[in-house]
């Protein structure tokens, strides 16, 4: 289990300097009025849309695959909406980083946090499902804010980077595991701590089924949850964090608590989460992180889905 790590001297050292003027320069920013930075954000995400043409292939195919049954136009405009949330995910990591409790709250709105009292009055620990929305990073801190937990992370290849990411999320939260440390988690679990973890990203064959999600019959998805709701046993509570238009503010919502998950086998849990997946996903469709090869990972024999 991972705690802040001690601030270390070569941070410091020139090679981290470009790092540090990137850092200075999003603390910076985010002093702004928050109707200012939803404005600077939205509109970052259009230029970078212009430049991040690899990025913008794969998010294109990604809603190819998902909704073919939607009007390429009506995917052209899901996918400049979903740069613009890129441009946001930026904004909102600084300030899920760097603003105080008291500032983010007149922005927020929280639904469902009786699921979470209701699972600790039954003493058991918590399997939140969180997927990779671009408000990833806020909606952790927000959860936080009100039930501390533990995160489920991949360390940052950069020291520097690993250690402001761990401070930044650990601002509102207790501490950080490893997404490899799986009996970090079922220890966590049975102690009926709440356990943040993202089972809907590619994370390739080993470890994998394969089940549908959206239009897609066979997606590589993690048996991670498999293993924990069998031997942990937690309640299992998806929530996710969602932008409202305007620059209005943000929405957490949190859901019932999955008690009908079937534990028949390991792709019947993983289509199982695969659909409410793509309920989360319905509720912002904008604003999930399309940017990813969530289908890098193919059956034997089948033929890669981009081109």
């Amino acid at each position: 289990m991972t705690t802040l790590p001690a601030f270390n001297r070569s941070f410091l050292y020139p090679r981290n300097w470009i790092t540090w003027l990137g850092i200075g320069v999003l603390y910076l920013l985010v002093l702004l009025p928050y109707p200012l930075l939803y404005a600077l954000g939205t509109r970052l995400g259009r230029i970078a849309m212009r430049f991040m043409h690899y990025r913008k292939t794969i998010a294109r195919r990604n809603l190819q695959l998902c909704f073919p049954e939607m009007s390429e136009m009506e995917r052209e405009i899901l996918l400049q909406q979903n740069f613009e949330s890129v441009g946001m995910g930026l904004i909102e990591t600084g300030i899920a980083w760097f603003w105080p409790d008291w500032r983010i709250k007149p922005w927020i709105s929280v639904r469902g946090l009786e699921h979470i009292a209701d699972a600790r009055a039954e003493n058991k620990g918590i399997l939140l499902i969180g997927m990779h929305f671009l408000t990833l990073e806020l909606g952790a801190r927000i959860f936080g804010m009100y039930n501390p937990g533990i995160g489920v992370y991949r360390p940052n290849n950069k020291p520097l980077l690993d250690w402001l990411q761990t401070w930044g999320r650990m601002r509102s939260n207790k501490s950080m595991l490893d997404r490899s440390n799986i009996k970090g988690m079922i220890r966590a679990l049975k102690n009926g701590d709440i356990i943040w973890y993202a089972p809907d990203h590619d994370y390739g064959p080993k470890s994998s089924v394969f089940a549908p999600l959206f239009a897609v019959p066979q997606v590589a998805t993690t048996i991670g949850t498999y293993i924990l709701v069998k031997i942990a046993k937690p309640a299992v509570i998806p929530f996710m964090p969602r932008r409202l238009p305007q620059g209005r503010g943000y929405e957490l919502l949190i859901l019932s608590n999955e008690r009908n998950m079937p534990l028949d086998s390991e792709i019947a849990v993983a289509s199982y989460i695969n659909k409410i997946v793509e309920q989360a996903i319905l509720l912002a469709p904008d604003q999930y992180m399309w940017l990813h090869r969530r289908f890098k990972t193919r059956p034997p024999g089948a033929p890669s889905l981009y081109h």
